[in-house]
């Protein structure tokens, strides 16, 4: 029984459906449970069933590395090649006399300019430089001595201590 049951996650529409899973961020056990394994079954299974494994791999980390090119792509604006559809009239005569006329879409390659986001600046500095770009800095990373209010001896009226 267990046997058909691994055999079953090794065709391409349940490996699909595993990395999907992956991709969608659901951890090992969430996944082992909606295939009705246990999670070391599942472990079991990434280590003697490549396709399993790498399936999983491929929808946990492929993805992430596509977003954060697509984030760091957002934060510092792209220039990129975009099908344009045109729609082409082409009238027939015949003899000086309109005949027909046909219509078609034709596509072109326009090159568009998207500029920088603000916020994905913003999300990917405070991630990725957090030392430097956090809304709060952390208490031991500030020099409290040389910060704030600085009291000064009273001062009477006359000017003296």
């Amino acid at each position: 029984m267990a046997n058909a049951k691994y055999k079953d996650w090794l065709k391409p529409d349940k490996l699909i459906l595993l990395e999907g899973w992956a991709r969608d961020g659901l951890t090992d056990e969430q996944i082992a449970h909606n295939m009705g394994i246990s999670r070391k079954t599942l472990a079991i299974w990434k280590k003697e069933y490549s396709d399993i494994g790498d399936t999983l791999k491929k929808g946990k980390e492929v993805v992430d590395y596509e977003v954060e090119n697509a984030l760091l792509d957002k934060a510092l604006g792209i220039t990129k090649i975009i099908k344009k559809p045109i729609k082409l009239k082409e009238v027939i005569y015949d003899n000086g006399k309109r005949v027909s006329e046909k219509e078609h879409v034709e596509y072109a390659d326009e090159e568009i300019y998207i500029p920088p986001d603000t916020t994905a600046q913003i999300f990917w500095l405070k991630n990725r430089r957090p030392d430097k770009w956090r809304d709060k800095p952390n208490e031991k990373d500030v020099d409290i001595k040389n910060q704030g209010v600085v009291l000064l001896p009273a001062v009477e009226e006359n000017g003296h201590e």
